[in-house]
C-alpha cells in the first residue's frame, strides 16, 4: 500500500480522540477559552452525564463571524505572538479545542463581540460546517455541545456512568474556580447546582467556599521563593489526610495540573509525617516565568515540564516541611472544636520557653526528675498543652488547659519525640552508638538475614552495627546510644520487614528515617506503664518544643483537645 494523506475528518477526529477523551475534558477546555477571554461569571449546563448537552456560557470578550469561522479550524489561535511557544501567557494557546470538538459532536457556537451590535452563530456536525448567521444573544459566548461522540460512537462505550463522568466534570471547574477568585462559576446538571460561586472573592474566601471549613480549619498556609520560583497555598495537617489524592488541587501558572514531578514533590514533603496508603490535601499554586515551564508536552496540557525539575521539587518540600514545623500553638488557633462524638486534632504548638532542658532529662527515664521549682513555673505558665492531673488506663495523659483539656496518647507523643531526637542527632552530629557489652545474637530465617545484610550500611548510617552470624541469625554489635537498654531483638525483626517494604525509588534519606521511626517505636514508653506526674509534665513540655509531634510516625494524632464551651454544649450548659 502507498502513503496516502488522511482525510481532514479522519484527522480532526484522531485530534479529537487525543484531546478529548470525556465530556470533562470538553468542559475544560471551554472553561479555559471563557478565562483566556476575560470573562467574570462561566455558567455550565451539563445533562446526560456530558453526553446530551454540555453548555458553557460566559460574558468575556467575545468574538465576530470572522472570528467565529476562524475559531473552528485546526491551529488558529489569538493566544500566541509570533508563533512563540516559549512565552505561552493563556490556558489554550494551540486552537485543538473547537475544531476537536465539532468533529466528534454537534457542536454551535454563539458569540457577540463587546461593543458589538448583533451576535452570530456557527455551527459544526461531526466536522461539517454551517457558515455564520445572525443569532440572539446579549453578550460574551454561549457553545453548546450536543451528542458528544456521536461521529465516534465506540468512544461511548469507554465512558463511565453519568454520575461518575458529571462529579469529574464538576472537579474541573472547582479547579477552576480554585484559581480565578476573580470570576464566578456555577455548574449545574438536570438536578441540582453543583458548584456555585460568586465573582470578585479574596482567594482564601474561594479556597473556603469550593473546599469547606473543615479544610480551612485543618490547614496551614505556606509560601516560598528561590530564583524567581514561587509556591504558596494551604497545606492539610497530617492527622487530616485521606484514602486517596482527589483533594489535591495543584496550579502552574494559573493552570490546574495533574503532574507527577509536582504530586512526587508533595509526597516527599509529607514521607516523614503521614502513614502509608495516606494522602494529604493541599492547594498549591506555583508560578514562575514562562520560558521555565514547558505546558506543550502533554495533548490536554495536563502535565507539564520545568527546566529546572530539582529546584521546583526542592522549594515544595521546603515550603510544606517548614509550615508543618511551625504550625501555630493550640491556644492561639481561635478555630471551634468538635464535640466529644467527633474529635479533631489540635495544631501544632509552637516552641515554649522555660524549662526545656529539665522536662526532657525528666522524661528520658534515666535522669532525676523535673525539680519543684520548674514544675511550679509549669503551673505559672499557660502552656498550650496544659498541665498534667491524671493518667487513664496507664496509657492516656489528662491535661488541664487554659479553656479546656487535652487527651494524650503517650506511646504516639513519645515515638515521635524520640525519632525527632534522633533525626536532630544525626543531622548535628551523626548518631551516637553504644557498643554492647555482650554482642547480641538474634535469631532470623535466612531471608530475614539477607535483607539486613544488604542494608548494613543504611542501618549503620541510623546507629545500628550488625553482621550476618551464618544463615539463619545476626550479631549486633552497636546501637544508638539513645535507644541502649531497649528491646533489641523486636526492634531487629521488624526493621528486616520494614527494608522488604523500603521501594527502589526511596531516596537514601527517607529509607535512614524510616529506619529510625521504627527504632523510635521500640524505644517508646508503652501503653500499660505508669507515670509520675512530673514524667507527664515533662512529656507535654517536650512536645510544645518538638516539631510535628501533633501526629506518632504513623500519621495517627498524638493528642486531642476538648474546649470548655464543648463540654458545656454537651451537658446542656450552652
Amino acid at each position: 500500500m502507498r502513503i496516502r494523506r488522511l482525510s481532514e475528518g479522519t484527522v480532526n477526529r484522531i485530534a479529537a480522540g487525543e484531546v478529548i477523551e470525556r465530556p470533562a475534558s470538553v468542559v475544560k477546555e471551554l472553561v479555559e477559552n471563557a478565562i483566556d477571554a476575560g470573562a467574570s461569571q462561566i455558567d455550565v449546563a451539563f445533562r446526560g452525564g456530558g453526553k446530551s448537552l454540555i453548555r458553557v456560557s460566559d460574558d468575556g470578550i467575545g468574538m465576530g463571524p470572522e472570528d467565529l469561522e476562524l475559531a473552528i479550524e485546526r491551529h488558529a489561535t489569538s493566544k500566541l505572538s509570533d508563533d512563540d511557544l516559549v512565552d505561552i501567557r493563556f490556558l489554550g494557546f494551540r486552537g485543538e479545542a473547537l475544531p476537536s470538538i465539532g468533529a466528534v459532536s454537534r457542536l454551535s457556537v454563539t458569540s457577540r463581540p463587546r461593543g458589538g451590535c448583533e451576535a452570530h452563530v456557527i455551527a459544526v456536525e461531526g466536522g461539517r460546517i454551517t457558515p455564520p448567521r445572525p443569532a440572539a444573544l446579549s453578550r460574551g459566548t454561549e457553545i453548546d455541545v450536543a451528542d458528544l461522540f456521536f461521529a465516534t460512537p465506540a468512544r461511548l462505550k469507554f465512558l463511565k456512568a453519568d454520575r461518575s463522568e458529571t462529579a469529574e466534570a464538576a472537579d474541573v471547574v472547582r479547579r477552576m474556580a480554585l484559581v480565578n477568585p476573580h470570576a464566578g462559576f456555577s455548574f449545574a446538571t438536570e438536578e441540582r447546582r453543583l458548584v456555585d460561586v460568586p465573582p470578585g472573592e479574596e482567594e482564601v474566601e474561594r479556597i473556603r467556599r469550593v473546599l469547606g471549613t473543615e479544610f480551612m480549619e485543618n490547614a496551614v498556609p505556606f509560601a516560598l521563593e528561590r530564583e524567581g520560583v514561587q509556591v504558596r497555598g494551604f497545606a492539610g495537617l497530617p492527622t487530616w489526610s485521606r484514602g486517596q489524592g482527589g483533594m489535591q488541587y495543584m496550579f502552574v501558572n494559573g493552570r490546574s495540573v495533574r503532574d507527577k514531578l509536582l504530586s512526587g514533590a508533595i509526597r516527599g514533603a509529607y514521607a516523614d509525617l503521614m502513614a502509608a496508603g495516606r494522602y494529604p490535601a493541599i492547594v498549591l499554586f506555583l508560578a514562575c516565568p514562562p520560558d521555565r515551564v514547558d505546558v506543550n508536552v502533554h495533548p490536554a496540557k495536563a502535565e507539564v515540564r520545568f527546566r529546572d525539575g530539582g529546584l521546583v521539587r526542592g522549594l515544595i518540600v521546603s515550603a510544606v516541611r517548614a509550615a508543618m514545623a511551625t504550625r501555630p500553638a493550640a491556644s492561639d488557633t481561635g478555630l471551634a472544636r468538635q464535640t466529644a462524638s467527633s474529635f479533631r486534632p489540635v495544631m501544632q504548638p509552637q516552641s515554649f520557653a522555660p524549662g526545656l532542658a529539665e522536662t526532657q532529662a525528666a522524661f528520658d527515664m534515666n535522669l532525676p526528675p523535673v525539680s519543684p521549682a520548674v514544675v511550679e513555673q509549669a503551673q505559672a505558665a499557660h502552656y498550650p498543652l496544659g498541665q498534667a492531673r491524671a493518667q487513664l488506663h496507664d496509657a492516656y495523659i489528662v491535661a488541664q488547659t487554659r479553656n479546656g483539656f487535652v487527651l494524650v496518647d503517650q506511646h504516639a507523643a513519645h515515638e515521635r519525640l524520640v525519632y525527632e531526637r534522633m533525626k536532630r542527632e544525626r543531622a548535628e552530629r551523626g548518631i551516637a552508638t553504644q557498643p554492647l557489652l555482650v554482642p547480641e545474637v538474634i535469631d532470623l530465617d535466612p531471608v530475614q538475614v539477607e535483607r539486613l545484610s544488604g542494608a548494613t550500611e543504611i542501618l549503620a548510617q541510623s546507629g545500628l552495627v550488625l553482621e550476618a552470624f551464618g544463615d539463619g541469625a545476626v550479631i549486633v554489635r552497636e546501637v544508638p546510644g539513645m535507644l541502649a537498654g531497649g528491646n533489641i531483638a523486636g526492634m531487629i525483626r521488624d526493621l528486616a520487614d520494614e527494608i522488604s517494604e523500603l521501594g527502589v525509588a526511596t531516596t537514601i534519606e527517607q529509607r535512614i528515617n524510616h529506619l529510625l521511626a521504627t527504632m523510635a517505636c521500640h524505644h517508646s514508653v508503652r501503653s500499660g506503664r505508669k507515670l509520675r506526674s512530673e514524667e507527664m509534665d515533662a512529656l507535654l513540655r517536650e512536645m510544645e518544643a518538638t516539631p510535628n509531634s501533633g501526629q506518632c510516625n504513623h500519621g495517627r494524632p498524638t493528642y486531642i483537645e476538648l474546649k470548655l464551651e464543648d463540654i458545656e454544649k454537651l451537658f446542656g450548659r450552652r
